[in-house]
């Protein structure tokens, strides 16, 4: 293997795998029906979100006539983006067939999908009822041909885009006959934009056993007559389009503007900034399909993606369940902590020692109940908090307020530039703001990712501290289905450097320095690098070493090439990697010792767990930060060491049972393929046995 061409995987086209392995979900027939659906919806939802951000980012690069290859891991931008629309384009037509062989499964089940021709006179009724009452009135219907230009279409939007051929007239208006019955006739062209207020799937009035479900699409294409009726047309035909944006923040430097002001300007730019992404059915009129690339001004150098009858499929993600709990997952009802007890006070038993929380595993109310707490606990003075998103009614934003209201002195540095949840963070902010909490927004340069708390507590005329530092957003919603970590602790050493922490938000020109903490972006390069330098000294040595690694993804070259170095040393190294993986595991000569695999199932795996074997007393970690080189220098990031002896092993038997995993789990290689993980031992779906784990734990 040629090591200078073929150290690592392209961070796109790696990333293009991890949702091959969604996709891979969608298509087990071991996974209930409704949730491979809903897994189709998550691949198409990530898929819009990669053009957004990664491709957008590629296309500047070859706009900027660069060849980006240092940055791109080998790639020339323009091949890249050939290599892209490649493999989504065949990632596509996977999908497509996916959904057609669920949709003849739900069949068997007796649910059936329908188009508008297949429609009933007793449903046409419901339909068109349905569509005067709710969508009629929310659809945007716009006559092109006059035109000069295609109005802004809207990123991520799907549009019917309308073919009307129109009835030829016997006379001109001049009133003499045509000579020639085979002059061209006119043709008008349309768009409609698909309502997002109105739920994309209709259910229909149930038959016996039946259930039947159209499409907000095709509902709307039965009701095309009513839309057209004032047109004298011949002949109508409406087919999907869509475009995707180029998501990238582009923040102005006025001085005169807040930065809250700044970012929402920003934000709305990101509505008429570039198309990265033109997807079509492919079945469409190509004059129709020529006049609307003609209007918007797209040429086939652009990733023109041919597609099938349906975009925005991301809305399978909420396809209605119709009671069906038999085709969904079976709801695990969060677990209890061991020895912490919702009832009393939570400071009480986290003064004697620190405790782990495992969401979706544990309850998530554990977070709520502390932050309430200490909003009416007399006795504390002020509380730090971290936000980077928020649920879309937060019990953590209202807890918050709640403190304010108490007398409390509560700070929040809340993230105005998290991806995506710009616009929500930007109302909480004011909300919070409103209510009289001091707001932080982060340093010049780089994002706040690190997920902290600290408050302080009067006790016996001394301050007393207690906080949680977390792998995890603090969200209600993402904690149902988001595997994270949290540690819960009154270690005044860790928490006077997470103290720390937010005085950088204050005076950020100061560089603090941690004995405990691990702290982008000035020290996560280096202690890990550290912590990676004495495995390798202990293996050079004789002595065990050995690494385990668990994350979302790592593309820091940096950091793959020092992997490398502690598998050449003969340092045994472990990595479960969800998402995008630019190192090759198993490589002779430079990565013979490492092993690395994927698990992607019900939840998803976000949890970043470093464990080192120092010498047989291992060193365990938790952290916000991937090894990402954007969290390694361009974001605030907090790793915690975990000093307690219990917590250590139960944070190591979690890896242990993930790294087991045989039924999920898939393994990275040369080959790329995305291959489950087989082998002659007992079934381990870890997620399932993860949660086997904590009940076990319970009754002992």
């Amino acid at each position: 293997m040629d090591q200078v061409k073929n150290q690592y995987i392209n961070r796109e086209i790696s990333w293009l795998h991890f949702n091959a392995r969604v996709l891979q979900e969608a298509a087990d027939e071991t996974v209930p029906l409704i949730e491979r659906l809903r897994f189709l919806g998550i691949f198409s939802n990530n898929l819009d979100e990669f053009f957004k951000v990664r491709y957008a980012t590629v296309k500047r690069i070859a706009l900027a006539g660069k060849a980006g290859k240092s940055a791109l891991g080998g790639v020339g931008a323009q091949d890249l983006l050939e290599d892209i629309t490649l493999e989504v384009r065949n990632l596509q037509d996977e999908s497509l067939q996916i959904l057609s062989d669920i949709e003849k499964e739900l069949e068997d089940e007796n649910i059936f999908l329908i188009n508008e021709t297949e429609v009933s006179e007793s449903q046409g009724e419901f339909i068109k009822n349905y569509f005067m009452q709710k969508v009629g009135p929310a659809l945007v219907t716009i006559i092109l041909n006059d035109l000069e230009e295609l109005p802004l279409l809207k990123d991520s939007g799907a549009y019917l885009a309308v073919k009307m051929v129109m009835k030829m007239h016997d006379e001109d208006t001049s009133g003499f006959k045509k000579l020639f019955k085979s002059e061209k006739k006119d043709i008008q062209y349309a768009l409609i934009e698909i309502p997002k207020t109105v739920d994309r799937f209709v259910v229909l009035p149930k038959q016996g056993d039946k259930n039947y479900i159209i499409m907000l699409d095709d509902l709307i294409r039965y009701c095309l007559g009513n839309i057209f009726s004032i047109f004298n047309y011949e002949s109508l035909s409406a087919h999907m389009i869509k475009i995707t944006r180029d998501a990238e923040l582009d923040i102005d430097n006025d001085l005169s503007k807040s930065f809250i002001e700044k970012i929402s300007s920003s934000v709305q730019h990101r509505k008429i900034s570039e198309p990265v992404r033109f997807v079509y059915d492919k079945k469409i009129d190509k004059d129709t399909l020529q006049f609307l690339k003609n209007k918007m001004g797209i040429d086939n150098t652009d990733s023109v993606i041919p597609g099938g009858r349906y975009h925005n499929r991301r809305d399978y993600m909420g396809f209605p369940t119709l009671g069906r709990t038999d085709l969904i997952y079976k709801v695990n009802p969060p677990l209890p902590i061991i020895g912490l007890p919702m009832e009393g006070s939570l400071f009480e038993r986290i003064a004697q020692r620190d405790y782990l929380m495992y969401t979706p595993y544990h309850n998530f109310s554990y977070m709520v109940k502390f932050l309430r707490e200490a909003a009416l606990d007399p006795k504390v003075k002020t509380i730090k908090i971290t936000v980077y998103r928020l649920a879309k009614n937060s019990q953590i934003a209202s807890s918050l307020i709640n403190a304010v209201k108490n007398g409390k002195d509560v700070t929040v540095q809340i993230e105005l530039q998290a991806r995506f949840d710009e616009e929500a963070n930007i109302e909480y902010a004011e909300l919070l703001q409103s209510e009289g909490v001091k707001l932080k927004f982060g340093v010049p340069g780089l994002k706040v990712h690190s997920k902290i708390c600290v408050i302080e507590r009067e006790e016996y005329d001394k301050i007393k501290r207690y906080g949680f530092i977390s792998t995890g957003n603090f969200n209600e919603s993402t904690a149902r289905i988001y595997s994270d970590y949290t540690l819960f602790t009154s270690n005044d050493a860790i928490l006077k450097e997470i103290n720390k922490v937010f005085d950088f938000f204050e005076t950020n020109y100061k560089i603090n320095k941690y004995k405990h903490l691990i702290v982008s972006p000035h020290y996560t390069k280096s202690s890990f690098s550290k912590l990676i330098a004495q495995e390798i000294e202990n293996a050079k040595a004789g002595k065990e070493a050995y690494i385990k690694i668990k994350m979302n993804s790592i593309t820091s070259y940096k950091m793959v090439d020092k992997l490398y170095e502690a598998s050449r040393a003969g340092v045994k190294i472990q990595m479960i990697v969800r998402g995008t993986c630019c190192l090759i595991p198993g490589v002779e000569g430079m990565s013979e010792n490492i092993e690395a695999i994927s698990i992607v199932d019900k939840y998803l795996e976000h949890t970043r767990l470093f464990v080192f074997c120092n010498g047989g007393d291992p060193k365990v970690y938790i952290s916000s930060a991937d090894w990402m080189t954007r969290n390694i220098d361009y974001r605030v990031e907090v790793g915690v060491p975990i000093y307690q002896e219990d917590i250590k092993h139960e944070l190591i038997d979690t890896f242990t049972i993930c790294w087991n995993d045989n039924v999920k789990a898939r393994v990275f290689s040369e080959k790329q393929d995305n291959a489950y993980r087989k082998n002659n031992k007992p079934k381990i779906r870890s997620q399932f046995a993860t949660y086997e784990y904590y009940l076990k734990k319970m009754s002992h």
